[in-house]
């Protein structure tokens, strides 16, 4: 899964998915731009990392859920990387965990505009380019909860079924001009958003896990790395569950 020659941008990739994803990325090959909004010492890290393993890369602050500064870490990007071949949009919007009852419209509406606003800007400005040269990999980070609810999940959940049916939509219409849109979605991962998880939950929720464990960064990023590469060429509009086997399709 060679990327050499490629360019890639990661959203909200300061830590956890995002820099598992911009290092793997690195690791074979592509020449990475790690997005990041408050975190900027992090994604510095990112970009460290990169560079020692002798890979190309640039941290860009950018609030993805504005449209002007999209556009403007898109084209940073162009300017001091190239034309970006890869995109995954990694980086997501904050929400309250509780019960249907307890959500106000308020809640379940900065969820949802948050959630595909970050995808829609950065893909408005990516796909000029993309189109121009008849090739691109957009790649959306989902959830497994977007087919699986859990309790207190319902905006959550909302939230990234309409990113999953954006994919599909997407898919679709750029098909022809040789643009692939896919769609991730992670099981239980470990990272900072999961740290306040006591190991006695994680471990119950591991049990029902066929692969009998729940995942980390790198297993989703060797996923997005797939999607990425031109070994998956032939493959759109997919969803693709990365959970150790708790949700089969």
């Amino acid at each position: 899964m060679n990327l050499t020659g490629k360019i890639a941008l990661v959203t909200g990739a300061s830590r956890g998915i995002g820099a598992a994803t911009a290092i793997k990325l690195a690791q074979n090959g592509a020449t990475v731009a790690v997005n990041y909004n408050n975190s900027e010492g992090k994604a510095k890290e990112v970009v460290d990392t990169i560079v020692k393993n002798g890979s190309t890369a640039i941290a860009l602050k950018a609030n993805i859920f504005d449209k002007t500064e999209s556009e403007m870490m898109v084209s940073q990007v162009e300017q001091q990387l190239g034309k970006i071949d890869v995109l995954v949009l990694n980086a997501g919007a904050n929400f309250k965990m509780a019960s249907f009852m307890e959500q106000s419209w308020e809640d379940f509406e900065n969820k949802i505009l948050r959630e595909v606003k970050g995808s829609f800007w950065t893909i408005k400005a990516v796909l000029p380019s993309m189109i121009e040269r008849k090739s691109g990999s957009i790649i959306i980070v989902s959830s497994g909860l977007s087919r699986k609810p859990g309790f207190g999940f319902s905006t959550h959940t909302t939230a990234k079924s309409a990113l999953d049916g954006f994919a599909k939509a997407l898919a679709l219409e750029f098909g022809p001009m040789g643009i692939r849109v896919n769609v991730i979605a992670p099981g239980l991962t470990l990272t900072d958003a999961t740290s306040f998880m006591p190991q006695a939950q994680i471990d119950a929720a591991a049990s029902f896990v066929p692969l009998r464990r729940v995942g980390l960064p790198e297993d989703i990023a060797g996923a997005i790395l797939f999607y990425a590469s031109d070994e998956s060429k032939y493959i759109t509009g997919n969803y693709l569950p990365v959970n150790g086997g708790q949700i089969m399709l």
